[in-house]
Formats: C-alpha cells, sequence, structure tokens
C-alpha cells in the first residue's frame, strides 16, 4: 500500500511559479514510477508529468514541456513538480500517483495509487 500526501498549490498570478511536493509512505518508494496529473472543473483528469524509480527519465505532456519540471529524492521518498511561467490554463487539482510500471506508460494507464490533491490557481 501507498500513501501519497501532496502539498504546495496555491494561488499564483499568471506568469508566476510555484512547486509542488508529494510524500510518499512506500517501502521501496525508488521502485514506484511517480506522476503528476490534473484535473480542472468540467474537464477529465489528464497526465502531466511522469518520473522512472531512478530519477532519469522524465516524460511531460506536449502542453508543459519547457515549463514544468519533475524531479524525485529517493532518499526523502519525494517527488517535487516545478511550475514556471504559469498561464490560467494550468489551473486545476493537481494529483501525484504511483504505479509500479514503467514511467513510460504512466500517461496511458491509470496508476494504481492517487494523492488527494493540492488546487493550483493561477489568475490573469
Amino acid at each position: 500500500q501507498v500513501q501519497l500526501v501532496e502539498s504546495g498549490g496555491g494561488l499564483v498570478q499568471a506568469g508566476g511559479s510555484l512547486r509542488l511536493t508529494c510524500v510518499a509512505s512506500a517501502r521501496f518508494f525508488s521502485s514506484y514510477a511517480m506522476g503528476w496529473f490534473r484535473q480542472a472543473p468540467g474537464k477529465e483528469r489528464e497526465f502531466v508529468a511522469a518520473i522512472s524509480g531512478s530519477g532519469g527519465d522524465t516524460y511531460y505532456a506536449d502542453s508543459v514541456k519547457g515549463r514544468f519540471t519533475i524531479s524525485r529524492d529517493n532518499a526523502k521518498n519525494t517527488v517535487y513538480l516545478q511550475m514556471n511561467s504559469l498561464k490560467p490554463e494550468d489551473t486545476a487539482n493537481y494529483y501525484c500517483a504511483a504505479d509500479p510500471r514503467s514511467a513510460e506508460f504512466m500517461g496511458f494507464i491509470s496508476p494504481n495509487y492517487w494523492g488527494q490533491g493540492t488546487q493550483v490557481t493561477v489568475s490573469s
């Protein structure tokens, strides 16, 4: 069983930055691919970014490439999402996810474990 707790959301102006944090309570944390997803009001949940267990491979949705960076610290059981140049369309509830399968599939599967989400609101 893996429990995930996100933090770091908030209200920011367009062009600003936020860093989301997800702490996992999991044995063998490095054996899990980690990802971030988001869901805006009235829309389906969408993939944002994923990172392999070692941290050596990362994957991004086209909409966030060049602006968001996913990273992890396996010693702290933590994954981060650094979000720069935020846009109003980035407004959503952001969810952390974990899955034992490869990170390259994260955008095409429903991960096994989910956090409760943290709200990000970008004002124009």
